[in-house]
């Protein structure tokens, strides 16, 4: 990776590039939140970005930082996230890849991401990703030094309409290579309640550009699921609330039959 710039990516007025909720939580789960939050350095102004893109889905998971901390409570799980927008370095993707910071995202042109360099996305890329995985690798070492069982949980929300097209689920789980036992009995579970329609490996399949469950799941054989949460479904409190139940209850079965099943084997 190439070099930091000659001054700092974030100053001391910028939030820390991972943050950790309920670090006490004591049951499987480990809940990760890539795009939790909108924010962007100082140092970056605002990427040239209208008030407007800045609150949109192309900056962010609209309500997956509400809706991680409400489940980390009800599953009395830790949640590591980060608060700094997709737009400055998406911590779901390879940092060389080129949506890592795109120039044009959902029709929105994003200009301080336009002839970006590869000296400032690397600097992006060591002040963000680079600790925000670090962290996720620290907890999840200590988790295995302790001999604590890990389940990830990595929470996303998607856009209801993109390209003029809309999106009928309701929640989508997402897997693709690893132990995908955990995600295929969350699917089972969810998607046997008449009141949730269920994307198997939709609104997208879970592929190559996907990075941080990938890493953190595949070679550790760590059980996970990628959840993806409509983002008009999280719009306030309440819906907050009901998915937070809801992933909880379907969660803790999952989990159950996962583990009878090893029992029976």
């Amino acid at each position: 990776m190439v070099t930091l710039l000659e001054n700092p990516l974030l100053g001391a007025a910028d939030p820390a590039p991972a943050r950790l909720f309920n670090a006490g939580g004591r049951s499987p789960f480990l809940i990760v939140g890539d795009h939790a939050g909108n924010a962007i350095p100082q140092h970056l102004g605002t990427l040239g970005l209208r008030e407007a893109d800045r609150v949109r889905h192309i900056a962010w998971d609209i309500g997956v930082y509400a809706l991680g901390k409400a489940l980390a409570q009800a599953l009395d799980a830790p949640f590591i996230f980060q608060h700094y927008s997709r737009l400055v370095i998406d911590c779901n993707r390879d940092p060389d890849h080129p949506d890592a910071a795109p120039a044009v995202s959902d029709g929105s042109a994003i200009p301080g991401n336009a002839a970006l360099t590869a000296d400032r996305l690397g600097a992006r890329a060591a002040a963000i990703h680079a600790p925000y995985h670090a962290r996720i690798a620290a907890e999840l070492a200590r988790r295995s030094a302790a001999a604590q069982p890990t389940i990830l949980l990595a929470l996303h929300s998607f856009t209801p309409t993109l390209g003029g097209t809309s999106r009928p689920w309701h929640v989508g789980i997402l897997y693709d290579g690893g132990d995908t036992r955990f995600a295929k009995a969350l699917l089972a579970d969810l998607a046997a309640r008449p009141d949730i329609t269920v994307g198997d490996n939709e609104h997208y399949r879970m592929d190559a550009t996907d990075y941080s469950v990938p890493r953190h799941a595949y070679a550790a054989g760590l059980p996970y699921a990628e959840i993806e949460i409509r983002q008009d479904l999280l719009a306030d409190d309440a819906g907050v609330a009901a998915w937070s139940l809801t992933l909880c209850s379907a969660c803790k079965t999952a989990l159950n039959g996962i583990a009878s099943a090893g029992a029976a084997a």
